[in-house]
């Protein structure tokens, strides 16, 4: 969503409703929608890397920083992308920032998300909080905007068969990182989205083309494509983003914007070679989905055993108080002295020596 931290609203005030009418006809194209469809867990294992960059004014000055990171994880026993964003900065030496924290599925369908955004004014904060969740076949939107001290809550839901084709602020960023990677932005890509009013409107992604760019005294070459928000209300808003050939974010500019969010140094790139690469299993969704498969399992396992044996829990409490009310300096010697009468005969010290030798 793009925020708009200017809107006032009554203290306290709450509104519920069912769907926007206005946005009810507006859908996201054939092409748009194929192409989130198509996408195939090795296209996702690519993007699996983070993103650092500096948000830079018109005369060169440093005025705050952009990243993104991205990694596979779980929700509710589901494989998903996770995906974090933040930004920070200052608004007329007023410092604000944005931060988006977004599960996804493996077709960017939105999981879950949370946005917040925030400037810090002289004596109060504009604040917006931004919450959306599919549960039951509707995604649940609940929204909060602070003013001072005036606060103003607002509920909406959609059913999910209506949002075919749906990117945030989190999906769009991964988004536009596949795309990058294709190195081809398909014709028609029409997208539907959420306004701050929770409204739906469009987004267009569009192709700039290659181009040559300077970055950390290096000459690359990066993709380009547009990102255009169509609103009913206001006027159309378009950032160019420009990558990598790996996918990483170069630049990032909101067109009439005095500031330019830039990559200063190229990223590390890993040694030409036959060197044996080391396995990074955390970034292998099959490997990940097992480990945390085999997590569960455990937990379980062990949560029965415990439930079992609840004079173990017993047992540790009770150790545990006497050692904090004791304090002794030599702990080990202070616990053998207390488990020495559950044994069932006398430690055997003399093989712990030896092994310990």
């Amino acid at each position: 969503m793009e925020a708009s931290l200017e809107d006032k609203t009554p203290a306290g005030a709450l509104t519920v409703r069912q769907g926007p009418s206005h946005g009810e006809e507006l859908k996201a194209s054939d092409e748009a929608i194929t192409f989130m469809s198509s996408i195939e867990p090795v296209e996702l294992l690519r993007c699996v890397f983070a993103d650092s960059l500096v948000t830079v004014s018109e005369g060169g000055r440093q005025v705050g920083s952009f990243s993104v990171t991205l990694e596979f994880a779980r929700r509710i026993q589901q494989p998903c992308v996770l995906l974090h964003a933040q930004s920070q900065g200052a608004i007329d030496d007023s410092p604000c920032g944005t931060t988006v924290t977004a599960y996804l599925n493996t077709n960017l369908e939105v999981l879950e998300e949370d946005y917040h955004e925030y400037v810090k004014l002289e004596g109060h904060t504009l604040e917006k909080r931004c919450h959306m969740v599919q549960h039951d076949g509707q995604m649940m939107i609940n929204k909060v905007t602070t003013v001072g001290e005036e606060v103003t809550r607002e509920s909406v839901s959609y059913p999910t068969s209506a949002l075919r084709g749906l990117v945030t602020e989190g999906s769009t960023l991964l988004l536009m990182r596949l795309i990058a990677l294709r190195k081809t932005v398909p014709q028609n890509m029409t997208f539907i989205s959420l306004n701050q009013d929770l409204h739906m409107f469009h987004i267009t992604l569009s192709e700039l083309g290659v181009k040559q760019l300077d970055i950390g005294g290096e000459t690359v070459e990066v993709f380009g494509m547009e990102r255009t928000i169509h609103s009913v209300e206001e006027s159309p808003a378009t950032w160019q983003c420009y990558f990598l050939e790996d996918g990483h974010l170069a630049s990032r500019v909101h067109v009439g914007s005095p500031v330019t969010v830039r990559l200063l140094h190229l990223p590390s790139q890993p040694e030409k070679g036959f060197e044996k690469i080391p396995l990074v299993w955390e970034e292998d969704m099959e490997m990940w989905s097992k480990f945390l498969d085999r997590k569960e399992e455990l937990k379980a396992d062990h949560g029965s055993y415990l439930r079992k044996h609840p004079e173990i829990r017993a047992i540790i409490s009770d150790f545990l108080q006497l050692l904090l009310l004791r304090k002794p300096d030599d702990v080990f010697r202070f616990a053998k002295d207390y488990f020495l009468p559950f044994a069932s005969q006398q430690p055997p010290d003399s093989n712990l020596k030896a092994s310990s030798s």
